[in-house]
């Protein structure tokens, strides 16, 4: 058996080779080998704008009374009577005409107007009886009624037609009626103490009397 010798000269082409062998092998090695998987881009997602809240639609209402106050309703009935004689014979136009209110007005159970205040018209034609039996003429229209410093406006309907001169016509409707009219010959009378009635012209806050 012959025994392979190697020569010094040769050991370290030999080594070479092996390492470049070596080096080879490694670097199939390592293109071999899976690649780790890298992040793949992601795409934003848009996220959806909410729709706007549309704004409350503001619905109007009657301003209330304040706290310490309570309302009287239009419409509502105000019994007077007259504090004063008129007749026809010495009344003129333009004469004040002064009324009582006869009962207390009250808003449910509370009183805002007491008995005894005064209410404040005015004569608006008067004419004394004439020759050849003409009958006089007496006309008054009914203002306000005074609770304290509030003039509460009153007209001679209870609806609202009647307003501003047709007031005027039913209130002497009422006091040309059986109610409060005095004939005395040919001129009109009427006599302190004698009802009518007349209405609320407009809601008004007043407040309550102890």
């Amino acid at each position: 058996m012959k025994i392979l010798k190697f020569s010094s000269t040769y050991l370290p082409i030999f080594l070479l080779i092996f390492a470049c062998y070596m080096v080879t092998a490694q670097d199939t090695s390592q293109q071999a080998a899976p690649v780790p998987a890298t992040n793949q881009a992601t795409t934003p997602v848009e996220t959806p704008t909410p729709a706007p809240t549309p704004a409350p639609i503001a619905v109007q209402t009657p301003a209330p009374a304040p706290a310490d106050k309570l309302v009287l309703a239009e419409g509502t009935d105000v019994p007077l009577t007259f504090d004063q004689d008129l007749s026809s014979k010495t009344a003129a136009e333009g004469d004040p005409v002064t009324l009582v209110l006869a009962e207390d007005l009250m808003v449910g159970k509370v009183v805002v107007a007491k008995a005894g205040a005064k209410a404040i018209g005015e004569v608006t034609n008067a004419k004394k009886s004439g020759m050849m039996g003409k009958a006089g003429e007496l006309n008054i229209r009914v203002d306000y009624l005074r609770v304290g410093d509030t003039k509460i406006k009153l007209r001679g309907s209870k609806g609202k037609e009647g307003q501003s001169g047709v007031t005027s016509a039913v209130v002497l409707t009422v006091l040309f009626g059986p109610i409060g009219l005095i004939k005395h010959g040919s001129n009109i009378e009427i006599k302190k103490g004698s009802a009518i009635k007349v209405y609320v012209a407009d809601d008004i806050a007043l407040k309550p009397i102890a």
